[in-house]
């Protein structure tokens, strides 16, 4: 009987002190959650190439983060096994609509009932880029010809620009986002400061011309020349003469990308003097 007893302890059959106080050492030091609740994260694609979404993934370790933490990805075609658009906190919405698609007409609308907070990600979404200067026979059902972005069919909230976004700037909407609903009275307060600049290009509307620069940007003189306008124009209406854009009216579809993809467009003195603290608290939330 003691050999049987002693062969079942060399075995494992009763924890041995050492082990009970290493395993109650690792749950001690388990790593708490910021704030306890997740908030419900999905993205929408319409028409578009998916370079936002590729610009989503290439924030590697910071998108594991958001989504082990603060985000529950409840709705993606290509990430999340859902058929229907579910109930959302943030829906980032990818790609313009083709009217000629009653599906997708009908998505959008699903999409406004659904989430909280809709987010225009990426030019053609904010301004339907270059789907909006599209021809039928371009793509794979010619006669879906005509493409607008959501802003017209929907009220957004917030617009990310860019052909893509920036991963950093997707990244701090999302923690942002997240404070915005579920963090303290300070965080909630500095969240509403970063996102202004993005809500009010929402309010803005989905339209605007090279002209809208001049007189916001280069005229007020804070153009710095560094060309994002003539790189995000989808007609090549804006060239770079002498350091500094020119446009040409004629060419110029009235998209609105170039305002959009300006850094200085949405030059916000809410922001500028919280840098240091936003900076922080993103920094502090992706640890």
């Amino acid at each position: 009987m003691e050999l049987l007893n002693s062969i079942k302890k060399t075995m494992g059959g009763e924890a041995k002190p050492a082990q009970v106080a290493t395993e109650k050492k690792v749950e001690d030091t388990k790593e708490a959650k910021p704030v306890a609740n997740k908030i419900k994260l999905g993205h929408v694609h319409m028409s578009g190439c998916t370079g936002c979404l590729v610009s989503v993934a290439d924030n590697y370790m910071g998108l594991i983060k958001i989504l082990d933490d603060y985000a529950d990805l409840v709705y993606s075609l290509t990430l999340a096994d859902v058929r229907h658009i579910p109930e959302m906190d943030v829906a980032l919405v990818e790609g313009s609509v083709c009217i000629q698609d009653h599906e997708s007409v009908e998505e959008i609308k699903e999409t406004r009932k659904k989430a909280k907070i809709v987010v225009a990600l990426g030019s053609c979404a904010s301004y339907g880029n270059i789907t909006r200067f599209s021809r039928g026979g371009q793509h794979n059902q010619p006669q879906h010809e005509s493409f607008l972005p959501i802003g017209d069919l929907i009220d957004v909230d917030v617009y990310i620009p860019g052909c893509p976004p920036s991963p950093e700037l997707i990244r701090n909407v999302a923690v942002m986002a997240y404070l915005l609903l579920e963090g303290n009275e300070d965080q909630k307060a500095l969240a509403g400061k970063y996102l202004k600049p993005l809500m009010d290009l929402a309010k803005r509307g989905t339209t605007g011309c090279f002209c809208d620069l001049m007189n916001d940007v280069i005229n007020q003189g804070l153009c710095m020349g560094c060309g994002t306008c003539a790189a995000s124009c989808p007609v090549r209406a804006i060239t770079l003469e002498f350091g500094k854009p020119q446009g040409e009216r004629d060419l110029c579809i009235k998209c609105g990308s170039c305002y959009g993809a300006c850094p200085r467009s949405f030059f916000n003195l809410d922001v500028i003097p919280e840098f240091e603290s936003i900076s922080e608290i993103i920094a502090g939330a992706l640890k």
